[in-house]
């Protein structure tokens, strides 16, 4: 197979001549030239450039503008002083940067660029830096597959591109020497220590250092992947090189410098430039028995070290919920969580320097891992479901002669590489099941359709070192490595077996493949894999067996199967590619987003997008103040006198009552058995620059997983979250008891399936059940207790986006908590028959059985007859503004309090106009 490249998509043309553009005006270097004697003593053909920094300036802001892009103020240049043939001397370099996202060409485009600024400009030496020998593998491929390809477009040209080998210095040589284009593509690791070779004195060099003649050659740096190269170590190194300029090319760019094109991912997805991306969650469900406990960082502040995880904590509602926490030295998970799950789970220990967390039972956990999950089900049911999508995919796409690979992030390499491993026999054992299915693998080894490559030992000079102690059979390893690094074409090729790939991280950046259609993230809810990497892997457009791009929509989507929900999964990829342009602003403008000026704020609208902007910092309080007169006045003595008064109330349970309704409502409740399920949800691009997910598959019960977990007590369990509730209830075990043996058998059995959900509803439905109860039958007595005028403040502050002038109120401004009541207020204040209003402040409470409750507002209202005369004062209370005005449409607990508020005010205050609004037509 031979891949084929298309030299007239736009978006890269644009890319390449953005860049050439930048030196316009740059004289062409002399093409007869062939060596200048420089400071060294050694003859070099070098680069150099004739342009003024005024010069370079105004092309960059001109082609930012072109490109819509904000235009830089200056020249973002790195000066450092480096160790030159004569010692210490400075150098100073401008820096550009390119933006392209992961799969829409950005090493073709930069090997293009080069072979552009060689013909417009003269230039012939470059040098790719990359952080990675994956990086390394992956850019030394594209310039082999597209060495045709150039070669069609250009004709033949004097051009060498090789791999910096410290064992080869003759390269060095040549480098430096040849008046053909050279470009050399080195680590980052081959020359940022001292103990390199690159960076030693030799005695063939007349006591100089090889990398002193890359000095002398002024070479253009093309950076691959920068952001991995911002370290004050990297930099150092990458000045070392004395470059003429350096070109940054990344999908995630750290710092800005200078930015002259920029194709964002929301771009790249609009314009069907990468494959559609699908997000299919599995995840465990109604599986809460054992502690659940994720730890997500540990971090050191005011000089002590708190760690922050994610647990299941019962919340005051009486539901079991996934929370994050924080915990210091001695705390206990108990106490965090209210649940006797985590019975000694005290924390014992936090290493900050070792990145784990040890509880009083001596579990530990390292910064990502999590327990409590049936991790071996988990990965049961992805690898399953990876290995049939991949069947299913390969059944469909095989007649366009499309190849379908799936790649396997994995948590442990050892999971893989053992032959107990997990993973692997995990593999096996789905391949063999699932393959029955399917004519086309029914006579496939699963041995023989997978592969492997994990971060192999590299030497000082990033050299790669095959190891027995990866799987035992380093012939095998090298083998695996050069078909996934090194020979894509054979890997996208029918005539090979291997379909399935799986790696740990050595693959999360810089390599690729265009046909993997699946990507299984094996790894922990907080993966050091990031979304980006991960999607990025597989994310270029397919290719068939022709070598042809394939851009039917229908046939690029790319299935990540991922252990956490899609919900979460899509928001963290939205704010990976958030974090990583709040990173660029402000390193640009040198504040924190929070505090730009608006025209900072517009200019960042016009190139991002609205969305990428948080509300800003610049929010006012002002001070609310007490009219005195009005609060002095008998209008609101009036009110007050009728309002003021505090009662006591009395209730009372039937049990035998409680237990029937508690029972006949329980069969109405749906108990899920424990379960792994599968929801499919598509990523979309919004126009407001936002990935959105899209459910496209239900919940599929995938796995189940009854019997897998201990037997609790049922009834400790309900009595403890009824305790834990707010408020309390308690029920004596004979009333549970009763419950439960009032069930159906099928009931019963869906309790013995899953104890952990059915104590959650139980408790849930004996409480709404009490509630009901209480409130039906609430008395309230009045008592000698009031409260105060003396109690309202005379000033406070708040938000002054939340406040409304008030001209007939008792303070000068009214709080708004919503549109509707913004609205209510509003007609308060232009309607002629109300005398006097105020909003009862939070402390006037009236006592009910499920906690205080607060009406909001006191209105004294003039009655008027039909000539407009007054005839008489009215006293409204408004329980509630609501945007309806029927108390069934509110809430449960929403309309237990108000019933409660009318037993209060109207029973026994006898204020008789006790009412539920939308507008202030509604009080007439």
């Amino acid at each position: 197979m031979k891949l084929e490249f298309d030299p007239n998509l736009e978006y890269q043309l644009t890319a390449i001549e953005s860049t050439i553009t930048i030196l316009q005006g740059q004289q062409r270097i002399n093409t007869d030239l062939r060596f200048t004697k420089t400071q060294t003593p050694f003859a070099v053909v070098p680069n150099k450039i004739t342009l003024s920094e005024e010069e370079l300036l105004r092309n960059l802001n001109q082609i930012q503008k072109d490109n819509k892009i904000t235009p830089d103020k200056e020249l973002v240049k790195i000066t450092k002083n480096i160790n030159g043939p004569t010692g210490q001397v400075e150098v100073s370099y401008p820096n550009f940067s390119i933006e392209m996202e992961t799969g829409t060409g950005k090493t073709y485009v930069y090997f293009r660029t080069i072979i552009e600024l060689y013909q417009h400009y003269g230039y012939r030496k470059f040098i790719i830096v990359v952080p990675s020998i994956a990086i390394k593998e992956g850019v030394l491929k594209t310039y082999e597959i597209t060495k045709y390809h150039f070669k069609q477009l250009y004709g033949k040209l004097p051009i060498t591109c090789y791999e910096y080998d410290s064992a080869k210095l003759s390269q060095l040589s040549g480098f430096t020497r040849s008046s053909d284009l050279e470009i050399m593509v080195m680590t980052l690791a081959s020359f940022n220590k001292a103990s390199n070779i690159i960076n030693r004195t030799m005695d063939r060099l007349q006591g100089e250092t090889p990398i002193q003649l890359l000095q002398a050659t002024r070479p253009i740096l093309i950076l691959d992947e920068p952001q991995n190269m911002e370290s004050e170590k990297s930099i150092n190194a990458i000045s070392s090189m004395n470059p003429l300029l350096t070109l940054r090319y990344s999908a995630t760019h750290r710092n800005p410098y200078n930015v002259i094109y920029r194709l964002t991912p929301y771009e790249a997805f609009r314009k069907m430039l990468v494959k559609r991306v699908e997000v299919a969650s599995v995840t465990e469900e109604s599986t809460k028995v054992n502690p659940y406990i994720l730890l997500k960082d540990i971090e050191s502040k005011k000089k002590t070290i708190r760690a922050k995880l994610v647990v299941h904590k019962l919340l005051k509602s009486g539901t079991v919920k996934e929370t994050p926490i924080t915990v210091k030295l001695g705390d206990s998970l108990i106490a965090k969580t209210n649940r006797e799950e985590y019975q000694g789970f005290d924390i014992a220990e936090i290493n900050l320097g070792g990145g784990f967390i040890r509880f009083a039972n001596n579990l530990e956990l390292s910064i990502g891992e999590s327990l409590g999950v049936d991790k071996d089900a988990l990965f049961d049911a992805q690898i399953r479901y990876t290995v049939e999508e991949h069947f299913r995919k390969q059944g469909r796409l095989k007649s366009g002669g499309i190849k379908v690979l799936s790649l396997f992030f994995i948590d442990r390499v050892a999971n893989y590489v053992e032959e107990s491993g997990a993973i692997r026999i995990l593999f096996n054992q789905a391949f063999n099941e699932l393959k029955q299915k399917y004519s086309y693998w029914k006579d496939k080894d699963p041995d023989h359709v997978k592969a492997a490559y994990f971060a192999q030992r590299t030497n000082r000079e990033g050299k790669t070192i095959y190891e027995d102690s990866k799987t035992g059979e380093a012939q095998r390893d090298e083998e695996a490595y050069n078909l996934i690094m090194r020979e894509k074409e054979r890997l996208l090729s029918f005539d090979e077996p291997v379909s399935f790939i799986f790696s740990h991280s050595a693959l999360r950046e810089g390599w690729d493949n265009p046909n993997i259609y699946q990507i299984c993230t094996l790894n922990q809810t907080v993966s050091e894999i990031k979304k980006r990497q991960e999607i990025g892997r597989g994310i270029r457009l397919a290719v068939n067996q022709g070598g042809q791009r394939v851009h039917d929509e229908k046939l690029n989507i790319l299935t990540v199967v991922a252990n956490e929900s899609y919900e979460r999964y899509v928001l963290q990829y939205q704010t990976e590619i958030m974090s990583n342009y709040r990173d660029e602003i402000e390193a640009r403008y040198g504040k924190s987003i929070f505090n730009l000026t608006e025209d900072e704020r517009e200019e960042i609208r016009q190139e991002y997008g609205q969305d990428i902007l948080p509300l800003s910092n610049a929010r006012n309080k002002k001070t609310v103040k007490l009219d005195k007169a009005r609060y002095l006045s008998p209008e609101f003595r009036e009110i007050w006198d009728k309002i003021k008064h505090k009662t006591r109330y009395r209730v009372s349970v039937d049990s035998g009552q409680l237990i029937k309704d508690v029972s006949e409502q329980m069969e109405q409740e749906d108990i899920s058995p424990p379960r792994i399920t599968v929801h499919k949800a598509m990523v979309q691009a919004g126009e407001e620059n936002i990935f959105e997910a899209i459910e496209v598959g239900g919940s599929n019960n995938f796995m189940s997983l009854v019997g897998r977990y201990p037997m609790p007590n049922v009834v400790n369990k309900i009595i403890n979250q009824l305790e834990y509730t707010s408020p309390p209830v308690r029920l004596t075990r004979a009333t549970i008891f009763g419950i439960i043996k009032n069930l159906s058998t099928e009931k019963q059995e869906q309790m013995m399936d899953n104890p952990i959900e059915f104590s959650e509803k139980c408790s849930r439905v004996i409480k709404e059940t009490i509630m009901d109860q209480l409130v039906e039958g609430i008395q309230y007595t009045k008592i000698d207790e009031w409260y105060e005028m003396t109690q309202f403040e005379e000033e406070f502050n708040i938000w002054e986006e939340y406040l409304i002038p008030a001209q007939t109120s008792i303070y000068d401004y009214i709080k708004c908590d919503s549109n509707i009541e913004r609205k209510f207020v509003e007609g308060l204040e232009r309607h002629e028959q109300v005398l006097l209003y105020f909003k009862l402040p939070q402390w006037f409470k009236v006592l009910t059985p499920i906690g205080g409750y607060n009406p909001d507002w006191a209105i004294l209202w003039q009655e008027k007859d039909a000539h407009g005369e007054p005839i008489d004062k009215k006293l409204y209370l408004v329980c509630e503004t609501k945007d309806t005005t029927r108390l069934s449409e509110l809430s449960l607990p929403e309309q237990r309090k108000i019933r409660c508020g009318i037993a209060h005010f109207k029973k026994t205050l006898k204020i008789s106009d006790y009412k539920l609004v939308k507008t202030v037509n509604d009080l007439q």
